[in-house]
């Protein structure tokens, strides 16, 4: 190399070299002040047979999405009903008096879309996206499908067949068993507190008592469409005013609230040579209408609901007890639950236990410093903005609010509630409602090795609670 060249690009290496020390010696910029989220500019109206439409209009993807909320699920069942609710949602897309399953697909994916059929504890949900171009013929499918199922005789057997399996499948995760057990014990005399259908159960059913079902639960008074996307305002407000404005008004919207339980219990579900043990541990809390949420919400992030929560550095990074625990806030209707969730090392489920309660006890004697809360209302805040970032996170925002009641402030100045939450507060809200000694346990793992575990976890824990 020329000696002129090497002496010009060493000078240049050590020019580089030196404005990296500089810069990696400069403080990172202060990040920017927390915006409110903006919910575009959105319009609402309702049909006189009472189906209530909003249509927001969202980014710049040519896609078009829509979604028919009916309020009906599995809180709607009679006791004698387990799982009728799921049935009528899967036979509902097997086809409409003029289409069948086939033809309703091949439908869909021309206008370069989908559209699927789910059913929840409090509503039945019809959703699919298409195209921009071809959201009203998106509309006046969906509309056949929920105003003329056919509910085919065909293919019953079939569905059954299907739903047997999944439940059967999910009867034998330890998460679900655990879930099961602990939904029972805090909603004892309500639908969200059954056991998964069984297979004599799922049998029973009849058409007539799916078509019964239907025509008993489903209607316009309880239904809610919401379009989010890129689309035209003009077309889609006629397509939704075309196909929905004779569908029968049907019943008025109406849960059956629980009066969930507290109550400090321990449920062991034998799992003989489980190589781990599935807890979970939890409570009654409020629901999203109630003063104390956001404030519950981001305790929860804290505690347990984030990678970096102390829960989770605790069993999981320093312990080594568990891969992937979480605590979660369960928004339920009116009413709300609390819980630590993790599977642990069977040899150290009574440790887990005793170091999931000892952070709890520790964040309820000291509150947490400024600088631990900013990061995880950084985390909440970023996360709330995450999940409006789409037209689906659209229309399940709008969705929550009108499930729960919620005006559009909940949303609109979530940003500036999250970020108003204080260390002071955190710790108050873990007093009041992370309350151990009060707490629902379940466990399911191998007895023989986590009886004398959990005896002693009890033990100490009656005698040191929060």
């Amino acid at each position: 190399m020329n000696k002129k060249i090497f002496k010009l690009a060493l000078g240049v290496l050590l020019t580089l070299q030196a404005g990296i020390a500089t810069a990696q010696k400069q403080a990172p910029p202060s990040g920017g002040d927390p915006k409110d989220f903006k919910l575009p500019a959105k319009q609402q109206f309702d049909l006189p047979n009472g189906l209530t439409a909003t249509m927001v209009p969202y980014g710049e993807v040519p896609k078009v999405t829509v979604s028919m909320v009916v309020e009906v699920g599995n809180v709607h069942e009679t006791e004698n009903q387990n799982g009728l609710a799921d049935m009528v949602g899967n036979l509902l897309q097997e086809g409409t008096a003029t289409r069948n399953a086939r033809q309703l697909a091949e439908e869909v994916a021309r206008l370069g879309g989908s559209l699927y059929v789910s059913v929840g504890p409090n509503q039945t949900w019809i959703s699919g996206s298409v195209l921009s171009e071809y959201g009203p013929e998106l509309i006046g499918i969906m509309a056949d499908l929920v105003k003329n199922p056919a509910f085919p005789e065909s293919e019953l057997a079939r569905v059954k067949n299907d739903f047997k399996r999944q439940m059967n499948l999910q009867r034998q995760q330890p998460g679900a068993q655990a879930q099961e057990k602990y939904r029972a014990v805090l909603y004892p005399n309500h639908p969200y507190g059954r056991k998964l259908p069984t297979d004599a159960e799922i049998d029973q059913y009849t058409l007539e008592q799916l078509r019964d079902f239907y025509q008993k639960q489903f209607g316009a008074d309880r239904t809610n469409v919401y379009v989010a996307g890129k689309f035209d305002a003009g077309a889609m407000k006629e397509a939704i005013s075309s196909t929905l404005r004779d569908w029968n008004k049907g019943p008025e919207p109406q849960i059956p609230v629980a009066k969930p339980v507290t109550k400090g219990d321990m449920i062991v579900v034998d799992r003989p040579g489980a190589p781990q043990s599935t807890i979970v541990f939890g409570l009654p809390v409020v629901d999203p209408s109630h003063p104390d949420y956001m404030a519950l919400r981001v305790t929860n992030s804290l505690l347990g609901g984030s990678f970096g929560s102390r829960i989770t550095r605790n069993i999981r990074e320093d312990k080594g007890y568990t891969y992937s625990p979480y605590s979660s806030l369960a928004a339920r209707y009116k009413v709300g639950d609390w819980a630590q969730v993790a599977d642990v090392t069977t040899e150290h489920t009574g440790n887990s236990l005793r170091e999931i309660v000892r952070e709890i006890s520790r964040l309820g004697k000291e509150a947490p410093t400024a600088e631990e809360l900013e990061g995880i209302k950084n985390y909440e805040a970023g996360l709330f903005v995450l999940r409006n970032s789409s037209p689906n996170g659209i229309i399940s925002q709008l969705s929550f609010l009108d499930l729960h009641g919620l005006p559009e402030s909940f949303l609109t100045n979530q940003v500036q509630h999250i970020h108003a939450i204080t260390p002071q507060q955190v710790q108050q809200t873990t007093q009041k409602y992370i309350r151990p000694k009060d707490m629902t346990l379940v466990v399911v793992g191998d007895r023989k090795q986590i009886d004398s575990q959990l005896k002693k976890f009890q033990s100490e824990l009656m005698k040191n609670p929060l």
